[in-house]
């Protein structure tokens, strides 16, 4: 008898269509081919790993009779093969339920084949329409899968079924794309992934195909195989054209004889695979790859039936995108906004909402990979032809072609948020409100979309009404020519910050101010540092009082009213010592203040409260005082209660120190610094006390 290694059956299995092809591409196709043949009818249960699998046969597609098997040749595997079949079964896929999806892949090529070869040839024969029919016999523990394809001749079959990693599906693509008139028909072969036909040793230990070719005057075939150490290879007579594949399912992979555990596998995997899947005579791929039309042909009807098909949600969606390109990668994408933030109602980090196809495959749902992680509220479908796969199709590589589609998807998902903002601000607005966080996660942690993310940020101002949210670019634009820098204030709310001293001298210099009130806006503007050249400056820093005066000197102004009593130099001098002396560790320096106020006296140079916040919920949130670090205390001259402080430390010294200790705390609770504002009231009172007395 001929020898037959299992490397030359599989390769030519799963090349049937594809003559003369390079050894990847005819590892690549035999893979798929493998998946056609999943698609026979079978009486027993899938199986993909040879620990799951009691026996798989392979048929080419019902017929009218049983096929008829004659005497065949058994032939050995190799040594090498054998190694991999046990790899295969036993450790290449993570999950078992693969099998369901390598095999209707392997078939929609072999469908897809058959059509292209219809289309550019009447040389080939179809007995039935187009299609793939799984049936499930529970009694005799099988499962079928069976295609009505292009099918396989005798040399096909050994070179497919051979061998492992050989695939006809990636030589036929090959062939196609050095024609231009079918480059395109070349793009629909979904079999490219290698070792998928063996993927059914997972959960049966016996699989059996019947084959015919739909070349004219092709004899039909039946190779059969435990997956252990040899194969038959017969000829068989009944073997209507396709191919299909029986699947003797192993005792410890009977869920998959379950019929609606099947079509759930099928629906999660191969729902959009451009061919009518059926299962037990039930068609279970109903929905329709949306990403595959052009974008105005999508009715508004149908992208809120398949965000919610794909989110698993029952909202609608706040903005679609439908993006499609062919370079510098093949791109196919369906992407939705939703118009509720999950996250905001209390329920746990979502996970990425954005499902990874190729060809019309699921290859990775959620995929963590393919955005960055800001944008995991995103939710759709990204399809792409030039995915590196390694031999199993869920150890996606992490190599230049996935972090390049990473990065034109952040991109296009960026700019179609900054185009939908221009359109509609109002409607922007709203979604800002829902998912404002990501895209403030995004500017501190997306460094390579940084400057375009912080296009997106919205922001209350002082100059506007409350709610009323402003861009970086519009508050710049309508920045006065004299100003040097964006101002923002980090406050709990409007008022706060209407009242505070750090914003009184810009509201003097009608100096709109960005009031920011997100426990992340902090970060956010320390990431960012700077937009169009201008600084982000806190009001409430060193910088804004340097900016201040300098602003004070240019208008020739005083800091504050001058025909208020203001202490002399000598006098304020002495009285900046006796206060430094005397407020303790807590303060490294009190000087007086460049700025314009009304308030006796405030903090500069001091921590920031957002980190200080972070530092307590890291530290266990212990009710114990985050200690301060020294700051900077400057003061008002002109106020009457300084020049009060300054006669009072001559008369009473005690008192004097008390209300310098209030001055400081007021000026902490002002900063947003003191975080036991009780521990005052003691000394509050003691002071009430010597007022009235």
């Amino acid at each position: 008898m001929r020898q037959l290694s299992l490397r030359s059956t599989c390769s030519r299995l799963l090349g049937a269509a594809a003559p003369a092809a390079s050894p990847v591409h005819t590892r690549q196709a035999a893979s798929r081919f493998s998946g056609s043949l999943l698609t026979g009818k079978a009486k027993r249960t899938n199986g993909l790993v040879l620990p799951l699998t009691r026996s798989v046969r392979f048929y080419t597609a019902q017929a009218d009779k049983e096929p008829a098997v004659q005497s065949g040749e058994k032939h050995e595997f190799k040594a090498e093969t054998k190694k991999l079949l046990h790899i295969v079964a036993h450790s290449l896929y993570s999950q078992r339920e693969v099998f369901v999806r390598e095999l209707i892949s392997n078939a929609s090529d072999a469908l897809e084949k058959l059509r292209q070869l219809q289309a550019t040839s009447a040389d080939v024969s179809s007995e039935k329409p187009l299609g793939i029919d799984i049936s499930i016999d529970a009694d005799s523990k099988t499962i079928t899968f069976q295609d009505t394809g292009i099918g396989m001749n005798a040399e096909e079959l050994k070179e497919n079924l051979g061998t492992i990693a050989r695939s006809g599906s990636n030589a036929y693509i090959e062939k196609m794309q050095s024609s231009d008139e079918t480059k395109d028909a070349a793009n629909t072969i979904v079999g490219q992934f290698g070792v998928g036909f063996y993927s059914a040793f997972m959960v049966g230990d016996k699989i059996t195909v019947y084959t015919r070719s739909a070349k004219p005057d092709s004899e039909g075939y039946c190779w059969d195989s435990d997956g252990l150490g040899s194969y038959t290879l017969s000829k068989a007579d009944n073997v209507p054209v396709g191919t299909k594949i029986t699947i003797s399912v192993k005792d410890d992979a009977k869920e998959f004889l379950d019929k609606d555990k099947l079509s759930e596998i099928i629906k999660k995997y191969s729902n959009f695979v451009g061919f009518p899947i059926s299962v037990n005579g039930e068609k279970v791929n109903t929905v329709e790859a949306l990403w595959t039309k052009s974008k105005n042909s999508i009715t508004e009807e149908e992208h809120k039936n398949f965000y919610r098909f794909i989110s698993h949600s029952w909202d609608d969606p706040m903005y679609n995108l439908v993006y499609q390109a062919d370079g510098p990668l093949s791109i196919r994408s369906i992407l939705y906004a939703p118009s509720k933030n999950p996250e905001e109602m209390g329920f746990e980090r979502t996970k990425p909402g954005v499902n990874l196809y190729s060809r019309k495959v699921l290859i990775m749902p959620n995929a963590e990979k393919l955005l960055p992680e800001w944008l995991r509220f995103i939710k759709g479908v990204v399809d792409s032809e030039d995915l590196p796969l390694n031999l199993s199709r869920e150890l996606l590589q992490n190599g230049p072609i996935i972090m390049r589609l990473k990065s034109i998807m952040a991109s296009r998902i960026i700019k179609w948020l900054q185009d939908e903002a221009n359109k509609d601000p109002v409607k922007y607005g709203k979604f800002f409100k829902e998912f404002g966080v990501y895209v403030k996660e995004g500017v501190c942690q997306d460094t390579d979309n940084q400057k375009s993310i912080a296009k997106l940020l919205r922001f209350e101002v002082s100059n506007k009404e409350s709610k009323e949210l402003v861009s970086l670019d519009e508050y710049v634009e309508a920045m006065p020519e004299k100003q040097e820098h964006i101002y923002f204030f980090c406050t709990p709310n409007r008022k706060v910050g209407i009242d505070s001293p750090y914003y009184e001298p810009f509201k003097k210099h009608n100096i709109n101010v960005m009031f920011l009130h997100h426990p992340l806006d902090e970060f956010v503007m320390g990431r960012l540092s700077e937009f169009n050249g201008k600084r982000l400056i806190s009001v409430d820093s060193k910088e804004a009082g340097e900016a201040l005066k300098k602003l004070s000197d240019e208008a020739g102004e005083e800091a504050a009213d001058s025909s208020k009593t203001v202490l002399t130099k000598e006098e304020t001098d002495e009285l900046t010592a006796w206060m430094r002396d005397n407020m303790g560790m807590q303060v490294k320096d009190v000087k007086v203040s460049d700025r314009y106020m009304t308030y006796p006296a405030i903090v500069v140079d001091f921590e920031s409260p957002a980190v200080r916040r972070m530092m307590k919920m890291m530290a266990g949130n212990t009710d114990e005082p985050m200690p301060l670090s020294p700051c900077t205390v400057e003061i008002n001259p002109r106020d009457p209660v300084i020049s009060g402080l300054f006669a009072l430390k001559g008369k009473d010294e005690e008192l004097a120190r008390k209300v310098a200790m209030q001055l400081l705390d007021n000026a902490l609770i002002a900063a947003g610094l003191l975080d036991n504002p009780q521990s005052m009231l003691k000394r509050l009172n003691e002071i009430l006390a010597a007022t009235v007395n």
